[in-house]
């Protein structure tokens, strides 16, 4: 028995090797183009740090509105406020007019919530109520309510959106009680947004490499989320964060020595992942994200995928030039970014052995140094 086991041990080591050696040899077929994928996020993509300082600023000072606006009206005091959304996961990217949409939820026992003959305040009355707290003479827009939330709007062009939660205590089948938090929509319905950003949070530690691919997986969302908001033609059209993030989760691919990798590896699986089937679901709850079996903003996204994956099959290509690669990420994401980083033409020699913009300043050079670039040393 124990040699058999023995072998079967060799046997599964071996073929982890070969896979590996697979693996590497994938990597080597694609033209490297890491350090540019990565600068394009954290300048980009990212939320800059003075943005997310502005907006946590803002969510403050909206929570001390709403608290002062129920105090003075005599309502019932809020058992908590909470971040959610893409700004709790940390998943929030850029906007060229600073479209910033800010969640951050409002919470009551369900008991203190009374409407107006002593049963249970209506939905659409709490967000009433938690609409005229949030009013301000200085908001050029006053606040509105919505299906699904209060919001509150800004003159910089961002939004806060306040869902309004009310704690419920019910019974299991096995007669345990348990809280559970409903949301106040066209009635109140279960939600569980803080249990979405714990598992977010969790699947980010979970997927992303460690060390130098540490927080990759919430990178490689970003990232997505950046893909489908890359023309204002798809605005309205394409999968919303919250599906995009579930998809990721599912599909992720992770690369910790090649984050362009890992962000192309990760399209085709979700690409694949959606050609057998355009239904996602919740991650928590019991219920479908998407809508139907034919979700037409699911399958929208999946076109584009598949036309940006083909754009980018000349990255694998034997003779592919740095010129070809960044053009190539810069169709991905309707952007001069890349293309900017190549090296301009010399006028002497009509040379272009410069390397690119990132590489440079990774070394601390001064961008007049010219590198040569020739031996096809991209491919690693």
């Amino acid at each position: 028995m124990i040699p058999q086991i023995a072998a079967l041990v060799a046997g599964m080591a071996i073929g982890k090797l070969v896979g590996d050696i697979l693996f590497d040899t994938g990597e080597m077929n694609m033209f490297d183009c890491n350090d540019e994928v990565r600068s394009f996020h954290d300048k980009k993509v990212a939320l800059p740090t003075a943005e997310q300082t502005e907006m946590r600023g803002r969510r403050d000072a909206n929570r001390d509105r709403l608290k002062l606006g129920l105090k003075n009206a005599g309502d019932p005091k809020p058992i908590g406020c909470h971040s959610q959304g893409s700004y709790a996961m940390k998943t929030m990217i850029q906007h060229p007019q600073k479209d910033y949409d800010i969640d951050d939820g409002v919470y009551f026992k369900k008991e203190s919530l009374e409407g107006p003959n002593g049963g249970d305040m209506s939905a659409r009355r709490a967000k009433e109520m938690v609409c005229d707290a949030l009013r301000d003479e200085r908001f050029s827009k006053a606040p509105e309510v919505r299906a699904n939330c209060v919001r509150v709007y800004y003159n910089e062009g961002y939004h806060i959106d306040v869902p309004v939660y009310r704690r419920v205590k019910k019974t299991t089948w096995f007669g345990d009680e348990k809280e559970v938090f409903e949301v106040a929509s066209g009635d109140w319905k279960e939600s569980a947004p803080r249990a979405v950003t714990k598992w977010f949070e969790e699947e980010n530690k979970a997927q992303s490499p460690a060390d130098e691919g540490a927080d990759q997986f919430r990178r490689v969302t970003r990232h997505l989320k950046a893909f489908a908001r890359s023309r204002e033609s798809w605005s309205g059209r394409t999968a919303s964060g919250f599906i995009i993030s579930k998809l990721v989760q599912e599909c992720f691919r992770p690369n910790a020595r090649r984050e362009d990798k890992a962000l192309y590896d990760t399209m085709v699986s979700i690409r694949d992942r959606l050609n057998g089937s355009l239904v996602v679901n919740h991650p928590i709850l019991d219920a479908p994200l998407t809508n139907g079996s034919e979700d037409g903003k699911v399958k929208f996204f999946r076109e584009k995928l598949t036309e940006v994956i083909d754009n980018l099959g000349v990255l694998f290509a034997s003779d592919c030039s740095a010129e070809q690669a960044m053009k190539a990420w810069g169709k991905t994401y309707a952007t001069d970014f890349f293309v900017d980083l190549l090296p301009e033409q010399s006028e002497e020699t009509g040379d272009d052995s410069v390397v690119s913009t990132v590489t440079i300043l990774k070394e601390g050079r001064q961008p007049d140094e010219a590198v040569d670039k020739q031996g096809g040393g991209r491919y690693a």
